[in-house]
């Protein structure tokens, strides 16, 4: 990929204007790459959220308001999304459509639920399966 640039100064000094653009560029590259990973990771957090559930991923990700259960997987999905993988709870918002604070209610709602020894055995498993899955791309 070759990177905006007015010209090309191969023999010439370049201009601190031209790597201010060059730097800017990079940035862009950066911040793209970085969200659009985020969102690659959060959409297969969804999938492996609604498998494991057996809840449908189209209604996990249904802008608004869902019913219960859906609304406890699609949490989990953010908490998973957040412990495991280490996603900001900004990006996760995004990913899955809904604001920040929502993904913050969701995981301390989530670490509330986890004293229950059965709900929290739920979690570690869908963790593992997290870690598992994408164990490659987390350097695990």
């Amino acid at each position: 990929m070759r990177l905006r640039c007015d010209r090309d100064y191969e023999n010439e000094e370049r201009p601190e204007k031209a790597w201010a653009d060059v730097a800017d560029d990079m940035f862009a590259i950066a911040a793209d790459t970085r969200e659009e990973r985020c969102f690659e990771l959060c959409e297969a957090m969804i999938d492996i959220a609604a498998a494991l559930f057996n809840v449908s991923g189209k209604d996990i990700r249904k802008p608004g308001r869902s019913s219960t259960a859906v609304s406890r997987v699609r949490q989990i999905a953010m908490y998973v999304a957040h412990v495991v993988l280490g996603i900001n709870m900004g990006d996760i918002g995004k990913a899955f459509g809904r604001d920040r604070t929502t993904v913050v209610y969701a995981c301390h709602l989530i670490e509330d639920l986890r004293e229950d020894v059965d709900f929290d055995r739920v979690i570690t498993m869908t963790e593992r399966v997290a870690r598992a899955a994408f164990g490659s791309r987390l350097g695990v």
